[in-house]
Order: structure tokens, then sequence, then C-alpha cells
């Protein structure tokens, strides 16, 4: 009985060491806020989250790490299943150049350089301006569910690193989908066309 009792001890100790560590991999989204603009809605969202030792060993040998953000936009139905309006992904990369002995944040054909992971990190974690959904897209003017979560994606990385994610939690990196409601959406009002006649006149 001693024994067994010593070994459930035990257990419920290393089990508590091990949840720090598991937090530690995980993405926080301390918020998220959806506002109209001319191009339709744009999502600006803060994370907050740390490399693993493993993850900044990686990038910082050259080997760029893809982070991944995902967002989708609902409108409940009582009588039904819920609506998808809009569904959207954005790759951020982050990498190392040895050469320049600086890190790079990119997306698309954009980039920006910086001196140290610390730098690149905070840009990585505030996300701007994200066009999300397009003006064409109507919107009712009711409450929508929104949702974000960003996540590294090891499916990116080269084949052996693959393999390590497979068998260990070092090299992941997410969160879960930070939902929040959104209440009377609308697209903001079209842009008025201006037209300037002779005289100096505008209709």
């Amino acid at each position: 009985m001693h024994r067994i009792a010593f070994l459930t001890r035990l257990i419920v100790v290393l089990a508590s060491l091990a949840a720090p560590a598991a937090r530690a991999e995980e993405i926080e989204v301390r918020s998220a806020s959806l506002r109209p603009t001319e191009a339709g809605l744009v999502l600006d969202a803060d994370f907050a989250f740390e490399l693993t030792p493993r993850l900044a060993d990686v990038v910082g040998n050259g080997v760029p790490l893809y982070f991944r953000v995902d967002f989708e936009l609902t409108r409940p139905r009582w009588y039904w299943f819920d609506e998808t309006t809009a569904t959207n992904r954005v790759q951020l990369r982050l990498s190392y150049h040895a050469l320049s002995r600086q890190y790079r944040l990119s997306s698309g054909l954009l980039h920006q350089n910086f001196a140290t992971l610390e730098e690149a990190l905070n840009v990585l974690k505030r996300l701007r301006s994200w066009l999300v959904v397009d003006r064409t897209v109507s919107l009712s003017g009711a409450d929508y569910e929104a949702a974000v979560r960003m996540r590294h994606d090891t499916s990116m990385l080269p084949k052996p690193f693959q393999l390590s994610a497979l068998t260990g939690r070092e090299l992941h990196l997410e969160s879960p989908w930070h939902r929040f409601t959104v209440h009377g959406l609308e697209q903001a009002p079209a842009p008025v066309e201006s037209r300037e006649l002779p005289g100096g006149s505008v209709r």
C-alpha cells in the first residue's frame, strides 16, 4: 500500500512538472478584432509565445520556420448549420541569413529584416490590417462569429525534422481557435467617386 501511495504521489509530481512545458509550446491569442475598410474587413490580432529551444536552434541554423494564421467568419443559424461566410489564411516565413547575420520575416513578396530574433518575433506576434473578408462579400448586419488561430506548420520543415515532429513536441507550436462575436457586422460604405468638371465644380 505504501509503495502504491508513493508511486501515485510521484506520478502527480511528474505531471505537475510537465504541465508548464506543455503550456510553453502553446500560442496564446491575446486579442483579435475586425474593422471595416474600403477594401473590406481587416483583422488585427496579438499573439503571445516563445520559440522552444529546439525551434530557436533550428531557425538559427538556417532552416526557415513557417507560421500559418487561419481565419473563419460564420453566421449562426438556429434553424440549420451555421453559415460559413468567409475563410482565409496567411503564411509567415521566419528565416535567418548567416551572411548578413539578420533574421527575415516574409509574407509573399514582402519581407522585413531584423538584427535579432526577438525583434522578428515581436513583429510576428502582431498581425495588423490583414484583409480577411473582401468587400464584395455581402454581410447582413447580423451577429457573426469570427475565429482565428496561429500555428507553426511542421509540414514545411525538411523531411528529417518532420520525422522528429512525429515523435516529439519540441517542434510544435500552436494556438487553439480564438472565437469572438461581432455584432451588427457590415461592410464599410463604398468610397464616393468625385469628378471635376470644367470651371472647378465637382459632381
